[in-house]
């Protein structure tokens, strides 16, 4: 993570050595000035995942909030809120025992242009855990040896919505009648094994379990040991955060750098998030 610098008119406390920080002193739902906003930029660019309290937004300030940092879109599996398409709800009910994206994963990698931020803002939280934890795929790739590293160099990986955890993820959100159009279909990409950050320059780890299925030009079995094996270091503990979520708390995280994992530890309880995605490039 990079080394604490100052900032000026927000606050910003790391929670671990890995990377996020809780950001404070400021209310997004009101108009916030362009220098403000390039400061919560900028934090979030140091620490590739940065967290909000307290903060009691309406669907349009949500949205306009997004709009500050980059251009939403909407989700490819689930119907937007009514009114608010780049908006979707992401519940689980007391009765449900599997929640949704709930492995490690970068949002959509099975896109073409995968997204390059998400947010998320705690509507209904359980009396106690469900809580996120992310990675830190720079740490991830910095901390592979020099002879891994040269290994990775120019490989690619196909990465497929079909994936088998990730479709029991989807199955429950494809039966209700809020689903996307396209919620059966299919999506399949390649990108490069380590990718370079378009902002910061930092080389980032960009495969996933959720997601990748094989390096390009090998089979699933030839590829399955290399990917286990770094499916397995990116999620080591001294890599990773985890928050605990509050009504009202907000994440912005950098899918080009970091993967999340939502833990589905409170059963019978109800959790209900918006999420919005944020528009991104193609991986090199």
């Amino acid at each position: 993570m990079t080394a604490c610098r100052a900032y000026h008119g927000i606050e910003v406390t790391p929670i671990a050595g890995a990377l996020g920080a809780e950001i404070a002193g400021v209310d997004l739902g009101r108009e916030l000035s362009d220098e403000l906003v390039s400061e919560i930029r900028r934090a979030w660019l140091d620490h590739l995942v940065v967290f909000f309290r307290d903060q009691t937004l309406s669907l349009p300030e949500f949205l306009a909030f997004a709009r500050r940092i980059g251009r939403p879109v909407e989700y490819p599996f689930v119907k937007g809120i009514e009114g608010f398409p780049e908006i979707i709800t992401v519940t689980k009910l007391p009765h449900e025992t599997v929640n949704f994206g709930g492995i490690w994963h970068s949002d959509t990698v099975y896109l073409d242009r995968p997204p390059m931020a998400t947010m998320l803002i705690a509507r209904e939280v359980p009396p106690f855990g469900g809580d996120t934890l992310w990675s830190n795929m720079y740490a991830a790739y910095e901390s592979l040896s020099p002879g891994m590293q040269r290994l990775l160099e120019g490989l690619r990986a196909v990465n497929s919505s079909a994936m088998a955890d990730v479709s029991k993820t989807r199955e429950d959100r494809i039966r209700d009648s809020g689903t996307a159009e396209d919620a059966t279909r299919v999506y399949e990409s390649e990108h490069p094994v380590v990718r370079t950050h378009p902002e910061t320059g930092r080389r980032a780890l960009y495969v996933n379990v959720a997601h990748t299925s094989r390096f390009v030009d090998m089979t699933e079995d030839e590829s399955r040991p290399l990917l286990a094996y770094l499916f397995a270091h990116s999620t080591r503990p001294e890599l990773t955060c985890r928050f605990p979520w509050r009504e009202g708390s907000l994440a912005l995280w950098d899918n080009r750098c970091a993967m999340h994992n939502p833990i589905n530890d409170y059963h019978g309880h109800t959790r209900t998030m918006h999420r919005i995605t944020l528009a991104g490039d193609v991986p090199a």
